[in-house]
């Protein structure tokens, strides 16, 4: 079950007043444990509510007003979201938490409804239908594409290249004899057991991955990797050293897109397009 754990306001809060280093490192340890435990999902303080507005609904009328508000033990300071087995779990871990004000304080636990709590109102599922399908929508708006690149038996020797070419970070190598799980008999080659099972590595803000597969065969069709860098000098440099035994496929020149841009497939087979970028109004 999901429970939202609310923080109340208090007279110190509501001031402003922030809370100590003593007080912010023991929170910090408290929301570490809750991390570690799979128990968090979210959580924030909220500034006081001289900072907030409140909008008040009236049929069609909408009337805003400025902060601070009345009743300060009405008010939230803080939350958290948790999913847990049971409320008892709540309970035992807000009994845990430091209290999180310098005064006397109060820490509510609201349990999140679901849709099956819906269910009378929506006898055909209708609205729960349309809840999976917001769900899912939002989960694809933090999904991250990664390129996984496969080099056929050359791996190591592509993540040397990319680390002197164009400064790629190297994160993690794992080989298949390093593999927690025993590779399945007949799947690799001869040779292949101190292959780059896989492999992360960073170019500027772009994060990779790599492995030499399970064979010798490897093929970069129908794909480019775009490389865009601040400044012509910058992309010459780059093009120039990746191109090192690789084949140009369109010089760098300027485009109506791009001040600088040009075509290399380097010496993996691995296709790049290296330009400066112009921003799109």
């Amino acid at each position: 079950m999901k429970v939202m754990v609310l923080v109340k306001a208090t007279e110190s809060s509501e001031a402003g007043i922030l809370p100590s280093q003593e007080l912010l490192t023991a929170m910090g340890k408290f929301n570490e444990q809750l991390v570690n435990a799979g128990v968090m999902k979210a959580g924030d303080g909220l500034r006081p509510s001289s900072d907030a507005v409140r909008v008040h609904f009236n049929g069609k009328d909408r009337t805003v007003t400025d902060g601070p508000f009345a009743e300060t033990k009405e008010l939230i300071a803080g939350y958290w979201l948790w999913e847990v087995a049971s409320m008892q779990e709540a309970i035992d871990w807000v009994k845990r938490c430091p209290n999180p004000m310098i005064d006397e304080s109060d820490i509510d636990i609201r349990p999140l409804y679901e849709m099956a709590d819906f269910a009378e109102n929506d006898p055909e599922g209708a609205i729960a239908e349309q809840e999976s399908a917001l769900t899912h929508a939002m989960a694809l708006q933090q999904a991250v594409v990664q390129p996984y690149l496969f080099f056929g038996g050359r791996c190591e020797e592509a993540l040397e290249f990319y680390q002197s070419a164009i400064g790629a970070e190297i994160g993690m190598k794992m080989r298949f004899s390093e593999s927690p799980d025993a590779v399945p008999e007949g799947m690799l080659p001869a040779g292949f057991e101190n292959k780059i099972m896989h492999a992360s590595f960073r170019v500027g803000k772009m994060n990779l991955m790599a492995s030499d597969g399970c064979g010798e065969e490897s093929k970069f069709d129908g794909m480019r990797l775009s490389l865009s860098l601040p400044t012509a000098a910058a992309c010459e440099l780059a093009f120039n050293a990746l191109a090192e035994l690789g084949k140009v496929d369109m010089p760098l020149t300027q485009t109506f897109w791009s001040p600088c841009y040009g075509m290399v497939t380097d010496k993996f087979g691995l296709g790049w397009m290296v330009m400066v970028p112009v921003e799109c109004n």
